[in-house]
């Protein structure tokens, strides 16, 4: 009898701790934003990662805007957090990187990742890293080799389809994204056995990088821990035998030759940099072209203004003659197409930072230590800053500034840690739409939208039903091209 009430004694001073730790910094910063902190230890985490489709803001984020304003706090992620959908805000955090507010992704997110991960240092480090990152963008920039290189991708894939009537999208834009970066990054063709190795384990990485950070054996955050492992130790095989030499499977790289010869970076650095490389590549073109094939092939108007603009630039062009850094900046209504894609799509929905100190912002406080996502995704469809923001319209466009940083339009973050290579992902996103309507009409074959997990996905693959322009047995034009 005694022990069960000293028990029961145990439970409820070990629940009121819990409890009275949850709601603390509810009591010390009466000046927060107004908001609610959930239940102890979950807070409000499941609600805010429920999935949703990623041209909406969610239930959770449309329920606590109405309910409290576009700033709020909540309890995500195990910490107290301030969460801004307010233009002034999201900017006025991304700029004032490192002075006001840091970098801080949760601890499960690190374990992944590792943490050398340029999503995850700051500092020094950080500024170290992305200065190796900015010199890969630099050596690759619109140079023809790279630019050709794209150019022979996106004829791969298209050209592939013949015969074929339909199609799961998003696998073709993953072999095509996948292919471009790692022909850039590690100079191996895709069909080397090694990158083969590596595509095997990068999925099961991408499932489980944002799952339950449950690290037990079987769970999807397990599963992507040790494939974390794998990727890490392909490509230091990789990196091996980068350094002993040229075997003739290695194409010429600056860029992999000057990170294996940097000394400032370790060896976990140099691993880490090129798994943070092929994240952004892979994952995030991949995705862009998934959206641009969803919304486009729901307008016919957009696909019919995008066939006149490159059957523009093709008619000027030879047969066999790769595409151009002068010919893409000539693409003027596929920079719009991207762009509202990007604001429509949402990939990136959020990042993380907390506060460094207590900083005042207009009537309120955002305590020192306070984890603060701005919700770059909700600002994108604010009714207040785009008209109609839910319907897809490229012309909306037409006249204003294309650069994707900016209060408005963030699609690829800001401030210090604006996405180094968000340009090449445009790139590679263009030249795979110009041949792709050059050849093709598409449909959606079945429903299946843009969901946000956060991270974006469809859950079917994208189907899509696709006929070719030319009738007859012929190879598409530039099949012999490959």
């Amino acid at each position: 009898m005694v022990t069960t009430v000293l028990l029961a004694v145990f439970v409820a001073v070990v629940l009121a701790a819990v409890v009275y730790r949850h709601f603390l910094p509810l009591l010390r910063n009466p000046d927060a934003p107004r908001g609610s902190f959930g239940w102890p230890l979950v807070g409000e985490t499941i609600g805010f990662l429920r999935p949703h489709a990623s041209n909406t803001t969610g239930d959770f984020l449309h329920s606590h805007i109405t309910r409290y304003g576009a700033v709020f706090k909540s309890h995500l992620f195990g910490a107290p957090t301030v969460v801004s959908c307010d233009e002034e805000l999201n900017h006025f955090v991304l700029q004032n990187e490192e002075r006001l507010f840091q970098c801080s992704y949760p601890g499960p997110i690190r374990g992944i990742l590792g943490g050398s991960s340029l999503l995850v240092v700051t500092g020094e480090r950080h500024r170290r890293i992305r200065g190796m990152a900015l010199a890969f963008v630099a050596s690759t920039g619109l140079r023809p080799a790279y630019l050709a290189d794209v150019d022979r991708a996106a004829r791969a894939v298209v050209a592939s389809w013949r015969g074929r009537c339909a199609a799961a999208f998003c696998d073709e834009a993953k072999q095509f994204a996948f292919g471009a970066i790692v022909e850039q990054v590690v100079g191996l063709s895709p069909e080397a056995p090694l990158i083969r190795r590596l595509l095997e384990h990068y999925s099961t990485f991408m499932k489980g990088l944002v799952s339950l950070p449950l690290n037990i054996p079987g769970t999807p955050y397990a599963r992507a821990v040790e494939a974390r492992r794998k990727i890490s130790l392909t490509l230091e095989e990789i990196m091996d035998e980068r350094w002993k030499g040229d075997d003739g499977s290695f194409r010429k790289s600056a860029f992999i030759d000057g990170l294996i010869a940097n000394s400032e970076l370790s060896h976990d650095d140099k691993v880490t940099f090129v798994l943070d490389s092929l994240l952004a590549g892979y994952e995030t073109t991949s995705v862009l072209l998934s959206m641009l094939v969803y919304f486009v092939g729901q307008s016919p108007q957009c696909l019919e203004q995008l066939k006149v603009e490159h059957e523009s630039i093709r008619s000027s062009k030879a047969t066999d003659e790769f595409l151009t850094a002068e010919e893409y900046r000539k693409m003027e209504y596929t920079q719009r197409v991207i762009n509202e894609t990007l604001r429509c799509g949402n990939i990136v929905k959020f990042v993380h930072r907390k506060a460094l100190k207590d900083v005042r912002y207009k009537e309120y406080v955002i305590p020192a230590g306070w984890k603060v996502l701005p919700i770059l995704g909700s600002v994108h469809l604010d009714p207040a800053l785009y008209k109609n923001p839910q319907e897809f319209d490229p012309c909306r466009w037409e006249g204003l500034d294309q650069t994707s940083s900016g209060k408005k339009f963030a699609p690829f973050g800001g401030g210090l840690r604006l996405c180094p290579g968000s340009e090449l992902g445009k790139v590679e996103a263009a030249f795979f739409l110009h041949h792709l309507v050059l050849q093709y009409s598409w449909r959606l074959d079945g429903e299946d939208v843009p969901m946000a997990h956060p991270y974006v996905e469809f859950n079917k693959g994208l189907p899509i039903e696709i006929w070719c322009h030319q009738q007859s047995d012929t190879a598409p034009w530039f099949v012999g091209q490959l």
